[in-house]
């Protein structure tokens, strides 16, 4: 008997400089599992690796970014974070390469983390963002404490997460979130525009601009993610973080007990 191997659920496409990343899960809004996660890291890397990409852009199939974390997976003890990069084999990983976030329909949990690790965001007006971690007894441990309140203001910021509500795009970009806004529809063609725009430029000189932002930021979210690191894992290890898994596997209402 012969087992027919799962399609993969990340794409790569290049174009004049520019290596498109999609996920590709629509079936689940483009949640990341462990797989879609390590597939995730590939395509960094690769990216990373050649010297003729000059920009990466990051999207999602069938009208959505990502809905984040794949709870089912999750609590099935599956996990998208990789060890030493972050969620996705992102979040935590400091690319050499520009990268934007070319947004459509949903950005929630790891789906705004992985928006908030690029470098540059366009989204469609239409879009949605959001930390919705807190309604599921989680934390946005992946950029949502450390890098949303140092792209809009610190209380805005702290409203999304502790409430978990949305952020409409068109808000996000009053904010300063999103780079450009465009009809739905058209977040990639726009990102692609910015990109080529990006890679015409001398490479070495958007290399250093991209290391230098970079590293200048850097330091400092690791102090940040190692401090919040120790704050957040016990909120990780509770039972509350298992039964909001499980309330949304199982589709109920989550019951806290505070441990």
């Amino acid at each position: 008997m012969t087992t027919t191997p799962a399609p993969p659920t990340v794409h790569t496409k290049e174009d004049d400089g520019v290596l498109v990343i999609t996920i590709d899960r629509p079936e689940v809004r483009n949640a990341v599992d462990g797989a879609t996660a390590r597939a995730l890291a590939e395509a960094f890397d690769h990216l990373d690796a050649r010297d003729d990409l000059a920009v990466g852009v990051l999207t999602g199939a069938g009208g959505t970014f990502s809905a984040g974390m794949d709870l089912k997976a999750f609590a099935a003890g599956d996990t998208p974070v990789i060890s030493g990069r972050g969620f996705a084999g992102l979040t935590r990983c400091q690319l050499r390469t520009p990268l934007i976030a070319a947004v459509e329909g949903w950005a929630l949990g790891g789906g705004t983390e992985m928006a908030l690790a690029c470098d540059l965001i366009v989204a469609a007006q239409d879009a949605t963002f959001g930390q919705p971690e807190v309604r599921y007894g989680l934390v946005p441990a992946e950029g949502g404490i450390v890098r949303l309140p140092e792209r809009i203001p610190r209380n805005i910021a702290m409203e999304i997460v502790l409430t978990g509500e949305p952020l409409p795009a068109a808000r996000a970009e009053q904010l300063g979130l999103v780079n450009h806004l465009t009809p739905p529809g058209q977040a990639l063609n726009q990102a692609m525009d910015l990109a080529h725009r990006i890679a015409n430029n001398a490479p070495l000189a958007v290399a250093a601009i991209k290391r230098e932002v970079s590293e200048r930021t850097a330091y400092d979210d690791q102090d940040a993610f190692r401090q919040q690191d120790q704050i957040i894992a016990p909120v990780l290890a509770s039972q509350d973080a298992q039964e909001g898994a499980h309330a949304f596997a199982e589709k109920r209402s989550p019951h806290w007990q505070g441990r």
